[in-house]
């Protein structure tokens, strides 16, 4: 079966011809057959075709042609390659940083939270635990931060023509996140998501004083991912499903199109596909889709 290698430059003075022809004869020494490239941005990302090889084998073998140069790969299946589910986290992978952890800058306590958030996100402590002691310490802050804690979030790079490119194709796009429904409502609405679930505060006489439970974790993730496919009479081979943190492994590896984000250590050491250089439109190229393409 042949299988499709893509290589993905975050600028167009990387992918070198001389890079090129590396990845190429790598891939023949161990055997595979390699077609001519198929640019879907030109000078920057590029389609091999690759016949004999395992897309492990591929994936392995261009990384190791590449010595360390800031360009993604992704080996799959040319078969089912675009996919018609989106199953995305929130933090640190639809928007720029952890929200959670900027609300806290509002109780002067950034760094203890970001401590507590980074360990959880690297899976050295339970998601559920670290989220009640993580709001145990913001108890009291007023239902305000919130706003002011939006108007400081940036979206990543690519976020919304990751999810209108997908849609404008006919996918259905989720957004689960262990964060909270403030904060991913709104993510929903700007980018263009079908449907938002995340935990919800809990505030009394304006205040923040818990968050309601049962709280949306890892199991949650692979189980929206799961019933997201059901429901639309999908195989998990036609989803994409896109995380950086340890709560997003198990959604990760079930997805036919799996991908860690600029993603956490224990999180980029397990998953097969990783984007470590670009932003979210590295997730449409992957899928084969042309610069022309694009939305949003």
């Amino acid at each position: 079966m042949d299988h499709v290698l893509t290589l993905i430059a975050p600028a167009a003075d990387l992918l070198t011809e001389d890079r090129l022809v590396a990845v190429r004869q790598y891939l023949r020494s161990l055997g595979g057959c390699v077609g001519a490239a198929d640019w879907l941005s030109p000078g920057r990302v590029c389609d091999l075709i690759v016949g004999g090889l395992a897309p492990e084998q591929a994936d392995s073998a261009a990384r190791h042609a590449l010595d360390g140069a800031p360009i993604d790969v992704v080996a799959q299946p040319v078969e089912g390659r675009r996919k018609l589910l989106l199953v995305a986290d929130m933090d640190s992978t639809m928007v720029e940083g952890e929200t959670l952890d900027e609300l806290a800058d509002f109780a002067g306590i950034k760094d203890q939270i970001a401590a507590i958030t980074a360990r959880a996100m690297n899976g050295e402590i339970g998601f559920e635990a670290a989220l009640k002691e993580r709001i145990g310490l913001l108890n009291g802050l007023p239902v305000s931060a919130l706003d002011e804690t939006w108007g400081r979030i940036q979206y990543m790079g690519g976020a919304r023509t990751l999810v209108q490119t997908m849609k404008a194709h006919g996918a259905y796009a989720v957004l689960v996140s262990g964060g909270f429904k403030f904060f991913t409502s709104r993510v929903r609405q700007e980018c263009g998501f079908d449907v938002d679930l995340a935990n919800e505060f809990i505030f009394t006489d304006g205040r923040l004083t818990g968050v309601v439970e049962p709280i949306l974790g890892r199991e949650t993730k692979l189980s929206t991912l799961i019933n997201s496919a059901a429901e639309r009479q999908l195989p998990l081979s036609l989803a994409v499903a896109v995380g950086d943190g340890a709560n997003d492994l198990d959604m990760i590896r079930a997805a036919g199109l799996g991908v860690a984000y600029h993603a956490k250590p224990v999180v980029a050491s397990e998953a097969r596909i990783r984007i470590d250089h670009n932003d979210l439109t590295a997730l449409l190229y992957a899928q084969g889709y042309r610069d022309s393409e694009f939305v949003g």
